[in-house]
């Protein structure tokens, strides 16, 4: 080991005692039962339901409190004090309402911190009072411990000194303070680690509070998801996947996000909308029923809608023809049109087409840009990197993000690890160079760091190779031969719209095919699970989500609204504590409102996927590993320092 380094080491850790004391401690943490992961997908911008599912730790804070509190409260009163510790400033202020008198409302906080107090400890029963204390509103730091920590023993000396703290708390105006930190304590607490296994980006209206919630957030990973990609894309200068981006914001009415979120100026886009488009059912955005939208509104993002979109499959082509070996010739479709009988032969099939919105193509150069065109294009690309908010996020993104990751025995993926109909690894030829399965993964995640830490290499292979990432057959986060975007708008023949799925998506049901992928990423395949998002399971139509004799788990069961009707549930979350897996199925978020007047939760059946044989402990997992590095470190240093 470097003698420097432990030299700096050494400067931290000044003294034999230090060292023995910090390898005490790191060894004894390697014996406490692992923390919760919570493992959420698919969030697809619906803030609000996200929010619920992290307040609530998926049942878990309920769970805890009815463990506590299960004899000496009733069904109401355990609703009503988990809606507390979910949401406890508006909780806080409806039940502040109902008291006659000061008394009464004095008393209430007094049980009320008190309960608080017992649920802070039990929720914080397998962890170290250091990590604890962290966990702690700054401010309360020292009452709170003094108040969590009194023995039988300390009550009979000290019980007017625990009044009196309480009494102060209360007089001084600081109860609301104080129970909501507590409540925010426990939601942390409940949760050790978060996992966003793809996808928050696209379809519902606030990616961007997501975003800002992870930032804030204790402990996560992300592994990016498709749409995720696209964003990184657009701001590492691909104008191709920014094109798509506003495309799917036009097409789901979410251009707030767009202009009001990140700032990115569409008024150029706007105008050569309204210069070369009218009104098209075809490109008319979906407006769920409680959004209400001018007909001017609707009309002008109908407009923008086919402005992008026709830039877009523009762009897609020269992409095509530089990299021949993403074998995607069959969607050069503007090529394939024949623009004076109005239809297009795809896969030797001859189609009419539907409203039609080609005004700005040259049919003897289908793929050349207008100049209009152009610099729209350009100013959009300026506007996206000089947006300081899209930064922070994107930053963020790549920072906490990976295409999958290796996680206590798991892998955790958003899309596939593309197969052919054996189950062998499929292999695509890049640059001459064949790669298949983790090495594959591997080199398309180099692709994609590369484009983000060079935005000004616009046309390299790194940047097309974040948008294959979006819409190529061989990609782990699209796994479909083609798809179908031109086909839904413009034929009518639903035939054409189907995008074949890559074989993993059904072979994925069987064991061994499962555990041979486990093995490919070097995780032991009798204890691991792949755990899936992307493809939202169709719970109302028989569909498990739970495959493999449980070695694949898919989360995604409709997060987003979009899907929901097909789902029939709103989104499936994980849970992996040191006793096991445990899936559970959501019903449809409605507003925080009615979660705060009534106790509604939206919560349905738990299903428990493995059972551990022994409680799992730290040191078996990923900060285990870290942990026992840092004692071995500290063990060289006591070497060195004996030898010095």
């Amino acid at each position: 080991m470097n003698t420097k380094y432990l030299d700096l080491l050494a400067q931290k850790y000044d003294s034999e005692e230090k060292v023995v004391t910090e390898i005490i401690n790191l060894k004894a943490i390697l014996n406490l039962p692992k923390g919760t992961e919570h493992f959420v997908s698919d969030l697809h911008g619906e803030y609000q339901a996200f929010q619920h599912v992290l307040r609530n730790g998926s049942g878990k804070v309920k769970e805890k409190i009815t463990d506590l509190f299960g004899e000496v409260l009733s069904d109401e009163e355990i609703n009503e004090f988990a809606t507390l510790v979910y949401y406890p400033e508006e909780k806080i202020t409806l039940l502040k309402n109902a008291f006659d008198n000061e008394t009464d409302l004095n008393h209430w906080y007094t049980e009320t911190i008190e309960r608080m107090l017992k649920l802070t400890s039990y929720a914080s029963s397998k962890y170290t009072r250091s990590k604890l204390r962290k966990a702690l509103p700054t401010q309360f730091v020292y009452v709170i411990e003094e108040l969590l920590y009194k023995t039988d023993n300390d009550l009979n000396n000290k019980e007017q000194y625990y009044k009196k703290i309480l009494q102060q708390i209360i007089s001084l105006g600081q109860a609301d303070k104080l129970i909501a930190g507590l409540a925010y304590t426990t939601q942390r607490l409940v949760v050790d680690h978060l996992h966003v296994v793809g996808d928050i980006y696209d379809r519902g209206p606030e990616p961007d509070k997501i975003m800002e919630t992870l930032i804030n957030y204790h402990s996560v990973d992300i592994q990016w998801g498709n749409h995720d990609v696209l964003w990184i894309g657009a701001f590492a200068g691909s104008k191709v996947c920014l094109a798509n981006i506003i495309r799917i914001c036009a097409r789901y009415n979410n251009l707030e996000i767009i202009e009001d979120v990140y700032g990115i100026n569409l008024r150029p886009l706007l105008n050569l909308a309204e210069k070369y488009y009218d009104d098209n059912p075809a490109f008319r955005p979906k407006v769920q029923s409680d959004e209400k939208q001018s007909s001017h509104e609707v009309l002008q993002s109908t407009k923008i809608h086919q402005a992008i979109a026709m830039i877009q499959f523009k762009l897609e082509s020269p992409i095509i023809k530089r990299r021949s070996y993403f074998n995607m010739s069959e969607r050069l479709l503007l090529e394939k049109l024949d623009y004076d009988r109005n239809e297009i032969t795809i896969h030797g099939k001859t189609y009419p087409l539907e409203n039609t919105c080609f005004s700005t193509i040259n049919p003897e150069q289908p793929d050349q840009l207008l100049e209009e065109e152009e610099e729209v294009m350009d100013k959009l690309l300026f506007s996206v990197h000089h947006s300081e908010k899209l930064a922070r996020h994107m930053n963020f993104l790549m920072k906490k993000g990976s295409l999958y990751l290796k996680y206590n025995g798991n892998l955790l993926i958003h899309g596939c690890i593309p197969l052919d109909e054996n189950g062998k690894m499929e292999a695509m030829t890049i640059e001459n160079k064949s790669y298949a399965g983790r090495e594959l993964l591997d080199v398309f995640e180099h692709y994609l760091r590369h484009a983000f830490a060079h935005p000004e290499e616009t046309d390299d292979l790194a940047t097309d190779m974040v948008w294959y990432l979006w819409t190529g057959e061989y990609s782990s986060l699209f796994g479909k031969r083609e798809m179908t975007t031109f086909e839904r708008y413009f034929i009518n023949d639903k035939e054409s719209h189907k995008e074949k799925k890559n074989p993993y998506y059904h072979l994925r049901e069987y064991e061994n095919i499962c555990r041979n992928i486990l093995a490919d990423f070097d995780l032991n395949p009798d204890h691991g699970h792949i755990i899936n998002g992307h493809t939202p399971v169709k719970e109302i139509s028989g569909e498990n989500p739970i495959k493999a004799s449980g070695k694949m788990i898919v989360i995604d069961g409709g997060f987003s609204k979009a899907y929901q009707s097909t789902t029939g549930i709103a989104g499936y979350t994980l849970l992996f504590n040191s006793y096991g897996m445990q899936l559970v199925a959501h019903k449809q978020f409605n507003s925080k409102e009615e979660v705060l007047l009534n106790g509604a939760d939206v919560l349905s059946v738990k299903r428990l996927v493995d059972k551990e044989l022994e409680r799992k402990k730290v040191q078996e997992t990923n900060v285990g590993e870290e942990l026992l590095r840092e004692v071995h470190i500290l063990n060289r240093l006591m070497e060195y320092r004996y030898l010095n």
